[in-house]
């Protein structure tokens, strides 16, 4: 490696050529370059190294959890909350006499580096009281949203995030647990059709954006006090009455919809959102009406979200003591581009998968996301739960907390 490096730095040629009194100079020139051009060659490979071994940590760990969800035990992490890594570049150079002897007369150079890695890796436990309410605590509306817009297939997201579906008023509860077919089936059939509602680019996960309206009278404001409300509301004086009318935006709960929020009136805007306010926060409203896109097949209900936790052990429970099973669609809902078995197919073999990018080892057996050829389902739905899982930790302490650190 460092002779690649040296014949990019440097033109031997020149070398030869210089002459013989500016070789010492054109020496000590290459000595002093040779280190500069070694640094950032060297540190972009460790940046990029640890980059990679961090990501591939975290894929294992997410794989080893849901193995043990699988045997009913306990999910735990880890993470690195700090890396400090020194970097020592050294260069000599040099000349020495010809291997001819004393028949030659020019000096043959001598080069040499080097580059030593001292890297101090610091791994902390997840764990206490924080953590584990933010893996135990449902997903909000607000994060649930953020992976919507993220162009996510809502099939994939919502049979990993949701709990159940119920109907308005909650006369009928819809669990995602395969063990209660019926239920699962008709969860299933609603999520697979909010998926054919996407696929024509006619499903919206949009904030309720509305006016609320005040009146009050023009005695009952001083001018300090109309100040203030001027901040914050629209202020017209009708001065018939005389009163004050004070307009305020609200931008209020997200709702899953066939059409855009936006065409309704201010006054059905407020009334969904009134509505979605009695929902608790892991809750998100859906309305999906007739005479729009995907209307054959009308909706007015709630999700309600899984935490982390429940999200690993519903996974771990489907590859043995609770497998998915596959659900055809409903008969009012159109073609679909796919409608996989499992949310993630999870493989569970005696020996080690060839042809899995990520493989973990657990009681004897190894586990990795099963590898499809003909689609990205898998892969794409692990990527999802890894940027879950991103939103459950928070930032690792750097000081304070038992670790282990690893001086390589």
């Amino acid at each position: 490696m460092i002779e690649v490096i040296l014949q990019s730095c440097f033109y031997f040629r020149s070398l030869r050529k210089a002459a013989p009194l500016f070789r010492p100079l054109a020496l000590l020139l290459f000595a002093s370059g040779l280190s500069s051009c070694l640094s950032p060659m060297a540190l972009d490979y460790v940046t990029i190294a640890y980059n990679e071994s961090s990501a591939d940590v975290i894929s294992k760990q997410l794989l080893l959890n849901i193995a043990r969800a699988r045997f009913n035990q306990p999910i735990y992490f880890s993470g690195i909350s700090n890396i400090a890594a020194t970097l020592n570049f050294q260069a000599n150079a040099g000349a020495t006499p010809p291997f001819t002897g004393n028949n030659g007369t020019t000096l043959m150079p001598v080069f040499g580096g080097s580059v030593s890695e001292n890297p101090t890796i610091s791994i902390v436990p997840m764990e206490g009281e924080q953590f584990t309410q933010r893996l135990l605590t449902p997903l909000s509306e607000d994060k649930l949203t953020l992976l919507l817009r993220q162009n996510l297939d809502v099939d994939i997201l919502l049979r990993l995030v949701t709990l159940e579906f119920r109907t308005q008023d909650e006369e009928a509860v819809y669990h995602n647990r395969p063990r209660n077919q019926q239920d699962y089936a008709t969860f299933r059939r609603i999520v697979l059709h909010l998926s054919s509602i996407q696929d024509r680019d006619q499903l919206y996960a949009e904030p309720l954006i509305f006016e609320r309206h005040w009146t009050l009278p023009s005695k009952s404001i001083s001018g300090k006090t109309f100040q203030a409300l001027e901040q914050e509301y629209s202020i017209t004086l009708d001065a018939k009455k005389p009163v004050y009318h004070l307009t305020k935006q609200v931008i209020g709960r997200t709702i899953l919809t066939n059409y855009d929020p936006s065409l309704l009136s201010n006054d059905e805007r407020m009334r969904l959102n009134d509505e979605a306010e009695k929902n608790a926060p892991n809750e998100l409203l859906v309305d999906i009406r007739p005479n729009y896109p995907g209307g054959e097949y009308p909706l007015h209900g709630k999700f309600r979200l899984r935490s982390f936790s429940n999200i690993m052990y519903f996974i771990g429970r489907s590859i043995n003591a609770e497998p998915e099973r596959d659900v055809p669609k409903d008969p009012r809902t159109p073609p679909v581009k796919e409608n996989p078995v499992s949310v993630i197919a999870i493989l569970e073999s005696d020996s080690s998968p060839s042809d899995a990018d990520v493989v973990v080892s657990y009681r004897g057996r190894y586990y990795a996301v099963q590898p499809s050829l003909d689609s990205s389902w898998n892969q794409t739905a692990f990527r999802v739960l890894s940027q879950i899982f991103q939103m459950t930790v928070t930032e690792l302490p750097k000081v304070g907390v038992p670790s282990i650190t690893i001086a390589k």
